[in-house]
């Protein structure tokens, strides 16, 4: 195998790793469920699945996501180098020239197929790949509002499909609720686990500012307010079927909050986190019982 042919590999063996090709298909899966069980026809009557525009506002919504990754670490590389070396892929798997440059051609095609659906959702997409940058660059090493920018555009990303088509904004909004705060949850968990790697680096997150415990608090306390706003919407929504579902889960997720109270290591928050991204795939598959 010559070098070329080496390269090559490790470079799409980065491309692959930089983009969480699993996290950008859990993307895509809510926003076709949401269209799916949610939506089901738009406003002329057509199912939604033969709407084109549909698959533009998903494909367009999965770029965006991606480019977020790469832009992320991007601009990472030397903390991740202290919280997880073996997965560093920018500057080893694939050139850091190389990023920026996907990162600008995913954005700008993601735009343009936003703007083949109307002119608002292009707009739309600009403000999340601009927001995704300037979390990267700045926000992500403040504060809570890092945290906040990233849930927020979870959750934005399915209520687009109901804004979008007019349909089921309530039931739509229900589940990008679920998503902003369980997303919401799941940021700050990264960033305990990461404060090492942050700390060092100069960053001011959560865990850093005001400590691992009162962190905690926190993660508590939006809990809270979360089961608060999810139990507020059901009720308006009336549909005893994923009342009882969403009570089911909430079993799960009471375990997932002990399991948040007594984690105190690294590899502890590691697994948290995979368990908040079990949780959303769990509460998105729900859809399918309305």
């Amino acid at each position: 195998m010559n070098t070329l042919t080496v390269d090559r590999t490790i470079s799409i063996r980065g491309l692959f790793r930089i983009s969480r090709p699993i996290n950008l298909l859990m993307v895509g899966f809510a926003q076709l469920m949401t269209a799916y069980f949610l939506v089901r026809t738009t406003n002329s009557g057509l199912p939604v699945f033969q709407d084109y525009k549909l698959y533009l506002i998903v494909i367009s919504t999965i770029l965006i996501t991606a480019a977020g990754y790469m832009i992320n670490d991007y601009y990472d590389v030397k903390i991740d180098y202290v919280n997880r070396p073996q997965n560093v892929v920018v500057g080893k798997g694939i050139k850091r020239r190389v990023v920026i440059l996907l990162h600008t051609i995913l954005n700008f095609t993601a735009i343009g197929l936003g703007y083949l659906v109307s002119p608002t959702i292009a707009l739309i997409n600009f403000g999340a790949a601009f927001l995704l940058w300037v979390y990267s660059n700045q926000l992500k090493r403040e504060p809570f509002i890092g945290n906040f920018t990233v849930a927020l555009l979870t959750g934005v990303s399915i209520y687009l499909i109901g804004f979008y088509f007019q349909k089921s904004e309530l039931l739509v909004l229900t589940y990008s609720i679920f998503a902003f705060f369980l997303n919401l949850i799941r940021e700050i968990i990264k960033d305990i686990e990461d404060r090492q790697g942050d700390r060092k680096h100069g960053c001011r997150t959560l865990p850093i500012v005001i400590g691992f415990r009162r962190t905690k608090a926190v993660i508590f306390l939006i809990a809270g307010v979360f089961v608060c706003a999810i139990l507020i919407v059901m009720f308006k929504l009336d549909r005893p079927i994923i009342f009882y579902y969403f009570g089911g889960l909430g079993i799960f997720f009471m375990y997932f909050m002990y399991r948040i109270y007594v984690a105190d290591r690294k590899d502890h928050f590691t697994q948290l986190s995979a368990i908040a991204k079990v949780l959303m795939l769990v509460g998105t598959l729900s859809m399918g019982l309305l």
